[in-house]
């Protein structure tokens, strides 16, 4: 193999690979995720429990698309058991939306 070979192939597979990073989605993780979610609900009281699902889904909320990882949380309010599900945006750890769950 003659080094110009190498070396154009290299050049190609750094280039790929900088393609690839800069112009594919990234998402930050679901366990980062439920972290920034918990310190938002821990600013209203103590959490019970809390989980989220791993993998992100598409959801569409006034006819745009977004990448949510779904999860929940469960705390006392008002001496009552509460459950509380949310959406959190994927790629920048936004809350999306927040419900509570009837018991």
């Amino acid at each position: 193999m003659r080094l110009g070979n190498f070396l154009a192939g290299v050049a190609v597979g750094i280039l790929g690979t900088y393609a690839i990073q800069k112009f594919m989605p990234s998402y930050i993780s679901s366990d980062q995720a439920l972290k920034l979610v918990k310190q938002e609900f821990k600013k209203q009281g103590p959490i019970d429990g809390s989980w989220i699902h791993m993998e992100p889904e598409t959801i569409e909320r006034n006819n745009i698309s977004y990448r949510v990882y779904k999860g929940g949380i469960s705390r006392m309010s008002d001496h009552e058991p509460e459950q509380l599900e949310f959406l959190v945006n994927a790629e920048n750890g936004t809350i999306i939306d927040v419900y509570k769950l009837s018991i």
